[in-house]
């Protein structure tokens, strides 16, 4: 049993870091997006 909930928890702290990845990449391409457009505007 107590092998099956540590593979358990494994299994969900993995998935839990990979959707952070997917998430923090977006929010990074967001952010420079920003950026090149004040960019341009202020040329």
């Amino acid at each position: 049993m107590k092998k099956v909930m540590s593979l358990l928890f494994v299994l969900l702290m993995s998935a839990s870091v990979l959707s952070g990845c997917n998430t923090l990449e977006g929010a990074g391409e967001d952010i420079e997006q920003g950026g090149e457009a004040i960019q341009d505007e202020a040329e």
